[in-house]
C-alpha cells in the first residue's frame, strides 16, 4: 500500500488490464447480441458477421491496451535508467 499511496507503483497499467478484459466481455456480448438479436433471425451471414465483429473488436481493444502499456514500461525503463545514473 505505501508504494500505491507514495507514487512508487502505478495503478493505471492495472485499470488498462481490468478494462481490456470488460472490453472483451462487451465485444462478445455484442458479437452475441448481433448474431441472435434482431428481427432478421439467425442466418448464416448474421452468424459470420458477428464472429468477424467479436473478432475484430476483441484484436483492437488488445493492441490498443498493448500500445497503452508499453508507454508504462517505457516509463519504468526509463526511471531504471535515470535510477542507475545516481
Amino acid at each position: 500500500m505505501k508504494q500505491l499511496f507514495f507514487f512508487q507503483s502505478m495503478l493505471t497499467p492495472k485499470i488498462i488490464v481490468f478494462v481490456y478484459w470488460l472490453q472483451v466481455l462487451g465485444s462478445i456480448v455484442y458479437g452475441f447480441d448481433h448474431i441472435f438479436g434482431g428481427f432478421g433471425g439467425f442466418s448464416f451471414s448474421r452468424l459470420f458477421s458477428g464472429l468477424m465483429i467479436t473478432t475484430g473488436a476483441v484484436v483492437a481493444s488488445r493492441i490498443i491496451n498493448e500500445i497503452l502499456i508499453v508507454m508504462f514500461k517505457i516509463n519504468e525503463a526509463l526511471q531504471d535508467i535515470r535510477s542507475k545514473q545516481s
